[in-house]
């Protein structure tokens, strides 16, 4: 039975892996042609999102930024739309780039953004599902009732990605972009403490990473059962240790484990920029769409998804992820947490 696993000294090497310096180039990453694709990227204003929705902007996409009314110290989403624009015409390409309110901590609102993107009829033909923060007080609830990482960091897009199947599955070959995390590896799988609780202070982040990652590897099995979602493609990545804004709630706080991350931060981190390229890459690259052989439909060299992807190389998850009970049990407690079989969610996928 999978269960609770503490790191062993194989997860902290692939943890460390996942902390990879290499500078990135356009022959590295050289994007694709996005003309009249429809984008929605969560989180993108600020970091590594706003880094990658400059980037297929200019690819000539037509986007929706899916993101909340942020905080002073963040770009605010409609300057974030500007940039993009710009970009974008400079690059020659007349696309629509909106900001879509969402609150990830708010599944009312997820739910609103998924019914207007439904109502507009239109095929969706990649999804980022990027938004995401580190851990903070135990105690930070939702009003759904959740731990706040464990909502917005997980819930929040495994709802938003079923919401919109059937109009990714309108798409000729649509990908998921999920933002996982190298320290997935450190996670401890723990079902019966999936919304957090005393004993997992300090770990919310890293399992969540893990439950993500876990869920990713599920979510692209059943889609190789279900004929109508079979073309998707879903993957999680690792961005890498990226230097963005997501560490100043924590870097606030001025004690001495801050001060250790302020300078890895200043002298180990990849910029926002480069890190955004894992995003870029998975949602454009051949290497990382759908296989021909399994889903019908793709560029030759197309490996299909479930993966992990470690910046732009395919890496080995932990092994929760390629455990089907584990994944099993982590979809049944999806079901009980977000109630997916009493709103049909389940049923889209035949299963």
């Amino acid at each position: 039975m999978a269960a609770q696993s503490f790191p062993s000294p194989y997860d902290y090497i692939q943890g460390l892996r996942g902390v990879n310096s290499t500078f990135l180039t356009e022959q590295h990453v050289p994007g694709a042609d996005l003309t009249g694709k429809w984008i929605i990227i969560s989180g993108s204003n600020h970091g590594v999102g706003f880094e990658a929705a400059k980037s297929l902007a200019a690819m000539g996409a037509n986007m929706i930024l899916a993101c909340r009314e942020p905080p002073a110290w963040e770009l605010h989403p409609t300057t974030a739309v500007k940039q993009c624009q710009a970009l974008s015409e400079a690059q020659g390409h007349s696309s629509t780039i909106e900001w879509w309110e969402v609150d990830m901590a708010d599944l009312d609102s997820v739910e609103a953004l998924s019914r207007r993107w439904i109502e507009c009829d239109r095929a969706l033909d990649i999804l980022c599902n990027n938004a995401g923060l580190v851990s903070e007080s135990q105690s930070s609830m939702t009003k759904d009732g959740f731990q706040l990482v464990h909502q917005v960091n997980f819930l929040s897009h495994v709802l938003l990605t079923l919401r919109l199947l059937p109009s990714l599955a309108r798409s000729a070959e649509p990908r998921i972009i999920c933002t996982t995390s190298c320290i997935h590896h450190l996670g401890l799988f723990d079902i019966d403490h999936f919304n957090g609780g005393p004993n997992m202070k300090g770990n919310d982040y890293k399992n969540n990473k893990l439950y993500y990652q876990t869920w990713v590897t599920e979510l692209q099995s059943r889609f190789l059962k279900h004929p109508e979602y079979l073309h998707i493609t879903v993957n999680g990545v690792n961005p890498g240790f990226v230097a963005s804004g997501i560490w100043k709630p924590l870097i606030a706080t001025e004690n001495i484990p801050t001060r250790i991350l302020n300078l890895l931060l200043r002298f180990v981190a990849i910029t926002p920029q480069q890190g955004s390229l894992a995003i870029t890459h998975a949602a454009t690259c051949p290497e990382f769409g759908p296989d021909p052989q399994k889903q019908g439909v793709g560029h030759p060299n197309g490996r299909g998804g479930g993966k992990y992807i470690n910046r732009i190389w395919e890496a080995p998850p932990k092994f929760h992820c390629n455990d089907p009970e584990a994944r099993s049990r982590l979809w049944t407690k999806l079901d009980e947490e977000l109630h997916l079989q009493e709103k049909g969610l389940l049923a889209i996928l035949g299963l």
